[in-house]
């Protein structure tokens, strides 16, 4: 009964994963419908052994099974149930952060055609509006265009989540006012995703058209606008450049995802557009209106004042237009009649601007002939001036014509002059204010022109021979008035002695009185000051000790003058010290919780004891030999040393025992030490400096140093090769050997490389980096992302098999043993991800049939439970590199498994005096799994698991692991939360700080 009731629970279970869509197409499906498969073929045989009559025979089922079926079977459901629901969680996250990421990317476009409508319906009143108009509603079309594009790109990839496009949609209102509200079939059901390319330069264009359309308005400039658009540009001409690179591969999912990253840049993009043309709506359309109306509001009063001249013009004819007697008359009509002509060609003119100011429809200044415009702008002012200075000579001539008085004519006649060269004199200034600001594009004012005329003018030979003349005459007129003043008060106080007038002046106090008397010197020194001519002709009067006085007096006026000045420059007020501002910034730290992991083959095969067994991995020992930041550390394949690289200019190789010792200690004179590389028998060891390779042994002796003119990135070893490795140097490969010999180099064009791998034949290399430039030279804008790719290299054609755009920042790759799976590392809080590589047919070599290029697919993206903060490159590890393990920042570290991408064991942050910084796996060792982490602060942490024997029982394990044989059922199958941080390790001290830490 309870057989037949878990049977159907687990066709029920089975039907219904064979009924979930599938979440990604093609490559990126594999690792799902793999692992649909496992679980559905499970359950299968599970329902098959609940129809049999007994369990007990049945040696592939664990002991637990063997022991009571009965108690057992609620747990293999529970397991299976958690699986499926495990692995439906991952994928449903996956679908509903890319749903969401696609929503908010509709969202802005969104935004911005409602912005575009905002500003269409705004842009109706300003004249000339039709240009802005018409490109506005070309881009509204290119952004129903690229959102049908991206919505079909996001339906593929996240099909359960995203809708694809109705083959029916309603039209968008167009730009010339009529309201429609049927619907139209678009052009094609599902558009074309090859055409990426080619709309993302027709949305650069249209955006480029739109902003020079909005730049014809030469009222309002709004920099922020041109400013985010033409970044915009830079970035849609960046992407249209490097996007066709991957022509025939637009339905490739890697290349889907690349498309569907994009949308976080462009968004952003969209965003600052919006916000600036918001802004522009607000300020800009008002200020464009009011100048406009400002302008016709001008030539209105021009057309006014035109019409009432001309009206008077033809007044005055009245008294004129029959008198032809003389000559005089005759040119008293022709001015006339010329001025009325001239102020009704200003009135009619001023209306046709006024008009053409105000149409809508008009061309823009840039699409007019210059004719046109000088006619339409200038010719009412210009017939305005001309009419007023034919009627003021007219009525000048008209006094003389008919007789009038001298004084009314001459009066008349100078009055005429002078507003007539006022006129003339303002309308040469304003034109040449205009031929100065066109000249010199707005940067110099008509009167710096001017004074720098007039001091070439005056620097000329004539004009300073003539400037000479008129300072000699100067100084000699003045030089005869003084003399001629001189005696004139010379007399002046002759008399004034005669009459006793005049005060006479008292001698002064002495020097030591002087504050006491500070009035009587103050205005005698003032006295004197301002009448020198008085003071010397009573001085010359009075006698020696009248003399000494006044010279007394000047000297301690002098002095009290200096004093003066003194104490006000000292009370002067100092400006204040200004005092710098500092930010203060509060990080916040994220501690990851730890999921519940399954073990997919848990219930039968070799792997029933991979999750009790990692659950027992511990730190054992802390290497102390480093006194800076650890680079990177790398196991032989031995097993027997462990080579450690720091930023102290040293590396470190260990003798891998029960408790570590070391072994060498390489020490480099000059330059950071980046990365270690053994070589596959584990005899030679590279270390990578900045600008050169250094060889050892594995005792720790150099035998040879390779300086490099260029920065080295990385170095990797060929396969089956002790002697040549490979050094990656910016954009080549350089093939080298043991001795520094160049064998041969490959190029990646413009593809910055940071790290590469060789596949286990040595025919081809896969490289990551960062494009240096697109195919045209274009970089992107200085906030957007520059392209990041995954390359396969082959090295006998020496051509690019398979090249995928990624969208972060990729630092690392690693090739598995077998050559099939490749693990790629970014930098940040991306996390790696595992692809992998396909021979396929290649379809461009039609010479060779067998011919086959290679192809990478991604499989798995191994999500973390939390934000993490990822460091170093992640490893394969395990039998045949069935893990993947990778370190964060904060000290955890996870393990998943590389063909299910459950995440197996997490391991806490422990309580280390510094951050992780890389992490390493020994692969020479199954049975004890040992892998060690370097930190921030020069310490290498060792962890191990107790040694198992393979040939003990299920139980025994768990009980040496320090779990209970009754958990054994769930512990086995279900992880659950990680073991608490030891608070206290038994240290052990060992040689050269190196501590050891014992599992209590």
């Amino acid at each position: 009964m309870f057989r037949a009731h878990a049977a159907r629970s687990f066709h029920d279970a089975a039907s219904s994963i064979s009924g979930v869509p599938n979440s990604y197409p093609r490559g990126e499906a594999y690792g799902d419908s793999r692992r649909n498969q496992t679980i559905i073929s499970l359950l299968n045989v599970l329902s098959e052994l609940s129809n049999e009559s007994s369990l007990d025979n049945d040696v592939n089922l664990p002991p637990a099974i063997e022991d009571d079926g009965r108690e057992c079977w609620p747990v293999l459901q529970h397991t299976i149930l958690a699986l499926y629901a495990c692995s439906a969680t991952v994928d449903e996250k996956l679908q509903i952060a890319g749903s969401e990421s696609f929503n908010k990317f509709e969202r802005r476009l969104e935004n911005l055609d409602k912005e575009l409508r905002n500003f269409a319906n705004a842009a109706r009143q300003l004249g000339s509006s039709v240009g802005i108009l018409s490109s506005g509603f070309r881009l509204r079309e290119r952004l129903a265009k690229l959102l049908v594009l991206f919505r079909e790109n996001a339906a593929t990839l996240f099909p359960r989540k995203i809708s694809r496009q109705p083959r029916e949609t309603p039209i968008i209102h167009e730009w010339t006012g009529q309201r429609r509200t049927d619907i139209q079939p678009l052009p094609k059901a599902h558009p074309d995703p090859e055409s990426f390319p080619e709309q993302f330069a027709g949305f650069a264009e249209d955006v480029v058209t739109f902003l020079n359309c909005l730049n014809e308005f030469p009222e309002f400039t709004d920099e922020a606008v041109n400013a985010s658009m033409r970044a915009f540009e830079c970035d849609l001409k960046y992407w249209a450049s490097c996007l066709p690179e991957y022509k025939g591969q637009f339905r490739y999912p890697a290349v889907q995802r690349y498309i569907h990253d994009l949308t976080s840049e462009i968004g952003e993009h969209i965003d600052n557009i919006t916000v600036n043309l918001s802004m522009f709506i607000e300020i800009g359309v008002p200020t464009i209106r009011f100048a406009q109306h400002h302008a016709a509001s001008n030539l209105l009063n021009l057309s006014t004042v035109a019409t009432f001249f001309s009206v008077v013009t033809a007044t005055t004819l009245q008294y004129s237009y029959r008198l032809t007697d003389s000559v005089l008359v005759t040119c008293v009509n022709a001015f006339w009649f010329s001025s009325l002509v001239f102020s009704i060609a200003a009135a009619v003119n001023s209306l046709l601007g006024l008009t053409w100011k105000q149409a809508m429809y008009r061309s823009p200044g840039h699409r007019v002939p210059w004719w046109v415009l000088i006619w339409i702008k200038r010719s009412p002012l210009v017939f305005l001036v001309m009419s007023v200075a034919c009627f003021s000579v007219g009525l000048m001539l008209f006094t003389y014509a008919t007789e009038q008085g001298f004084v009314t004519s001459t009066i008349t006649t100078i009055f005429t002059a002078v507003t007539s060269f006022g006129l003339a004199v303002v309308s040469a200034w304003f034109v040449s204010e205009r031929w100065v600001f066109v000249h010199y594009h707005g940067q110099v004012w008509l009167d710096d022109v001017i004074n720098e005329a007039t001091h070439r003018m005056l620097r000329l030979c004539l004009v300073v021979a003539v400037r000479n003349i008129i300072h000699w005459c100067i100084f000699a007129i003045s030089s005869l008035l003084k003399r001629v003043s001189f005696k004139f008060a010379d007399m002046i106080t002759r008399i004034g002695r005669r009459d006793h007038t005049l005060p006479t002046i008292q001698e002064g106090p002495p020097m030591d009185d002087l504050s006491h008397h500070r009035d009587i010197s103050t205005s005698v020194c003032s006295a004197f000051t301002e009448h020198p001519s008085l003071m010397k002709g009573l001085a010359s009067e009075d006698s020696k000790p009248s003399r000494s006085a006044v010279a007394r007096q000047r000297f301690k006026g002098a002095v009290r003058s200096v004093i003066v000045m003194q104490q006000q420059h000292a009370g002067r007020p100092l400006m204040p010290q200004r005092i710098p501002s500092f930010d203060w910034n509060s990080a916040m730290g994220m501690s990851p919780t730890r999921p519940s992991s399954v073990d997919l083959d848990a219930i039968r095969g070799p792997r029933a004891a991979l999750i009790p067994k990692l659950k027992t991995l511990e730190p054992v020992q802390d290497l102390s030999v480093h006194t800076a930041l650890v680079r990177h550390l790398q196991f032989s394949p031995s097993g027997k040393y462990l080579a450690t690289s720091s930023w102290d200019r040293s590396s470190v190789i260990f003798r891998v025992e029960d408790a570590f010792s070391i072994h060498a200690i390489l020490v480099h004179v000059g330059g950071f030490i980046g990365q270690v590389a053994w070589s596959n028998s584990g005899t030679l060891l590279l270390t990578k400096l900045p600008h050169g390779i250094k060889v050892w042994t594995e005792d720790g002796l150099c035998k040879k140093t390779i300086e490099r003119p260029h920065s080295v990135t990385s170095v990797v070893w060929l396969p089956t090769n002790e002697t040549q490795f490979f050094s990656v140097e910016g954009s080549r490969v350089l093939k080298l050997d043991i001795k520094g010999r160049v064998l041969d180099s490959y190029h990646f064009g413009d593809i910055q490389l940071h790290n590469v791998a060789v596949t286990p034949d040595g025919q081809r290399l896969l490289g990551v980096g960062p494009l240096l430039a697109a195919p045209n030279g274009m970089h992107p804008s200085r906030n957007t992302r520059v392209e990041k790719c995954i390359v396969v290299f082959n090295m006998e054609t020496r051509l690019f098999e398979n090249r995928i755009p990624v969208f972060d920042d990729v630092r690392d790759i690693t090739v598995s043993k077998k050559g099939g799976n490749v693990l790629v590392s970014f930098e940040y809080k991306t996390p790696p991800q595992l692809w992998k590589m396909e021979l396929v047919r290649d379809n461009k070599d039609r010479e060779n049939p067998y011919a086959q290029t290679a192809r990478l697919i991604l499989r798995h993206t191994y999500e973390p439970t939390a934000r993490v903060d990822f460091v170093g490159p992640s490893y394969f590890g395990g039998m045949d590199d069935q893990l993947v393990l990778c370190a964060g920042k904060a000290g955890d570290i996870h393990i998943w498994e590389r063909d299910t991408a459950i995440l197996l064991h997490y391991i806490r942050p422990q309580v280390f005096d510094g951050d992780l910084t890389c992490i390493a796996w020994n692969h020479s060792t199954d049975d004890s799994f040992m892998l060690a982490t370097g930190s921030h602060d020069g310490t290498v942490h060792i962890w191990k698991t107790p040694l198992w024997d393979g040939s003990s029982d299920d139980g025994s394990y768990l009980e040496h692991a320090g779990m209970s044989v009754g958990d054994r059922h769930t512990s086995s199958l279900i992880l659950g939360p990680p073991p608490a941080p030891r608070s206290s390790r038994g240290h052990q001290e060992m040689p050269l700080t190196i501590h050891t830490k014992n599992a209590s």
